[in-house]
């Protein structure tokens, strides 16, 4: 990777006209689509790199540059060492077997892989305005080279030591991710489950770090909005809310799970990934999440098949439901719609 001799404008995440992100959200929910009507209605459209190989990044990058000249962003999980011991992965495929046979399928390959190398060198050639990590922060050398660029680098925290770790690498901006939030915790530490703080007692916590902080974690009205930025965020990171958007990638059943009434909660488990996120509590979060080891992305890739295959029947019990606590306030519509709710 070279840094460039000379240097570009950095975006600024105080500049958007309306202060809404839409959430990157991994796994189909995020497409250009749906990135590019946020962007282009004065928001900030983001692209979820997770699970992708970098030449598929690049392919949405330029999707959603062909439908907007807005500013978009991406976003990265950052590779972090295996954590899971072949023993546990055994047993955990094991208590899976009665799951495969029942849909049909074989367990996924357990891989530890990331493309991140590649990913990196996408975005340096692409430059999209804003790039956030989640999991951890990159290497400072990484977060120069996009700033380089002109690119606005956001850390997504969930606690007060992770802030600090991000600003020491140099990022420009906090993803202030509160317990609330649908998908994938952004901890660095894959064991912890932060539940006891609140969005807005962390914003309150981080308030005294001088830079820009972007509220994420049960946006789902105009109304979370208005107290987000009245804790002092500059805008607010909204997924749940989009989900149920016309251009969301999101699956038939899960759109279906999120507004039929059946499900009434929202959990935190490793049962699907590996990695604690929070989703609508079906069954098989019920049967397999005491058992689930941390173990992301093998447990990802173990439990690939099985998700792929109830999503394809319809069967939302045996599929990740990625929701935030607010999803019972989503509504669905053109992102457009959705993101005028919004305004504060």
């Amino acid at each position: 990777m070279d840094a460039p001799a000379g240097g570009n404008a950095r975006f600024d995440i105080a500049t958007l006209p309306l202060p809404v992100i839409q959430a990157p959200m991994a796994g189909g929910p995020s497409t250009p689509e749906l990135a590019a009507a946020v962007s282009s209605r004065g928001g900030l459209g983001f692209l979820a790199a997770g699970y992708k190989a970098a030449a598929a990044v690049k392919s949405e990058i330029e999707a959603t540059r062909r439908l907007t000249g807005a500013p978009i962003g991406v976003n990265v999980f950052v590779p972090q060492p295996s954590a899971i011991s072949p023993g546990a992965l055994e047993r955990y495929a094991l208590s899976l077997a009665p799951d495969a046979e029942r849909l049909g399928v074989a367990l996924g390959d357990p891989r530890h892989d990331d493309d991140w190398d590649n990913k990196i060198d996408v975005l340096l050639e692409q430059v999209p305005e804003a790039v956030s990590f989640t999991f951890d922060v990159p290497e400072p050398a990484v977060i120069a080279a996009l700033q380089q660029r002109g690119a606005c680098v956001i850390g997504t925290v969930t606690s007060r030591p992770e802030a600090v770790r991000a600003l020491e690498a140099g990022v420009d901006a906090l993803c202030v991710q509160g317990p609330e939030a649908g998908g994938h915790r952004g901890t660095f530490d894959t064991a912890r489950r932060p539940e006891g703080e609140s969005l807005h007692g962390l914003l309150e916590e981080l308030a005294d770090l001088g830079v820009p902080l972007i509220a994420a974690g049960g946006i789902a009205t105009g109304a979370d909005v208005r107290a987000a930025l009245a804790r002092g965020a500059v805008a607010v990171q909204a997924g749940t809310a989009f989900l149920r958007a016309d251009e969301a990638g999101t699956k038939p059943a899960h759109r279906r799970a999120l507004s039929a009434g059946r499900f009434t909660t929202t959990a935190v488990t490793r049962a699907f990934s590996g990695r604690n996120a929070r989703g609508l509590y079906n069954e098989f979060m019920r049967r397999h999440d005491d058992e689930a080891p941390d173990g992301y992305p093998e447990i990802h890739h173990l439990t690939t098949p099985l998700r792929a295959a109830a999503a394809a029947a319809g069967d939302a019990d045996w599929m990740n439901l990625w929701a935030g606590t607010g999803f019972q306030r989503t509504t669905a519509g053109p992102a457009s719609a959705i993101l005028a709710s919004l305004q504060p």
